[in-house]
């Protein structure tokens, strides 16, 4: 297969994260609005180039509290930084995965990343006549490398929200016409 540009099936996409609260459990949310320009050979992501962009005033973690507080200052400031990006640099594969390493910039800041990527495949959907792919992301995120550095210390010990932000993604993309 040859590159070609991928259009993101939000339909069957989510962007989803997990932080530890109180040391003792983990929260889970998700970004409802994000978009992706893909141009990829998904049985090859050695020359993919990808941009993702996530609206992180779409945060829902199930609770409007939290969530009105992960818009303000303290954490995404979205009046200010409305948009959390991707943008690739280099792909590696290792054994039946994926090394997609590049800039995330969130909160104002742009660090290098690197995420594992695990390919679902390639297939023909049988509605559409599309042909879709499919990946896996996981990558985890430190909160105080962006800025992201409020907290409440408990009295046992620890922090409220810990540092470290674990990142997963299924993305499903259909071949451009």
């Amino acid at each position: 297969m040859a590159v070609s540009t991928w259009n993101l099936d939000k339909a069957h996409s989510e962007v989803q994260f997990s932080v530890r609260h109180m040391m003792i459990s983990r929260v889970k949310g998700e970004f409802k609005e994000f978009s992706a320009e893909i141009q990829a050979d998904p049985e090859d992501l050695t020359t993919a180039n990808i941009q993702f962009t996530i609206d992180v005033s779409s945060v829902d973690t199930g609770n409007e509290d939290r969530d009105n507080h992960l818009r303000t200052e303290d954490f995404f400031d979205v009046e200010k930084y409305p948009n959390l990006t991707f943008k690739s640099a280099s792909v590696e594969k290792q054994g039946d995965q994926y090394a997609i390493t590049g800039d995330v910039t969130m909160h104002g800041v742009t660090k290098t990343e690197t995420f594992t990527v695990t390919s679902g495949g390639v297939m023909k959907d049988p509605m559409s006549g599309a042909e879709k792919a499919g990946f896996s992301v996981e990558g985890t995120l430190k909160r105080s490398d962006y800025g992201l550095t409020w907290n409440a210390p408990l009295e046992t010990g620890g922090v409220l929200v810990s540092d470290e932000v674990k990142i997963n993604m299924e993305i499903q993309a259909s071949k451009a016409e």
